[in-house]
Parts: structure tokens; C-alpha cells; sequence
């Protein structure tokens, strides 16, 4: 086997790699938005829920005592 046909069938299994890698990368990036969105939308549900139980400011929002 040549040197030629040794370094096409590397640059080609290393182009596959880059590949699927890149589809990792896009479906975290997908999940790592999705998981935000939901993290987002459960602190607005608590500090509501704080809020609706009689609370002045949210937790969430309070500044910690050392400030």
C-alpha cells in the first residue's frame, strides 16, 4: 500500500470522526439549551410560588447576607 493511499484512508476515517463529533457537539448544545429553557421556567414557578405563600422578594433574587 502507498504512502498516498495510507494518508487517503486516514484523512478520510479522521474527516467520519469530525463529523460525528460535530453531531455530538450540535445535539449537546440542543440539550444544553432545552435543559435552560426548563431551569428558567422552574425558578419564575418557585419565585411565584414564594411570592403567592407571602414572601417580599424570591429567594432566588434575594442578595446573599454577605453583600
Amino acid at each position: 500500500m502507498s504512502d498516498a493511499t495510507r494518508l487517503e484512508e486516514r484523512m478520510a476515517h479522521l474527516e467520519r470522526v469530525a463529523e460525528d463529533l460535530s453531531e455530538v457537539v450540535a445535539r449537546q448544545d440542543a440539550e444544553i439549551a432545552r435543559l435552560t429553557r426548563r431551569v428558567e421556567m422552574l425558578m419564575m414557578r418557585e419565585a411565584e410560588r414564594e411570592v403567592d405563600q407571602g414572601g417580599t422578594i424570591p429567594l432566588a433574587d434575594q442578595k446573599p447576607p454577605h453583600w
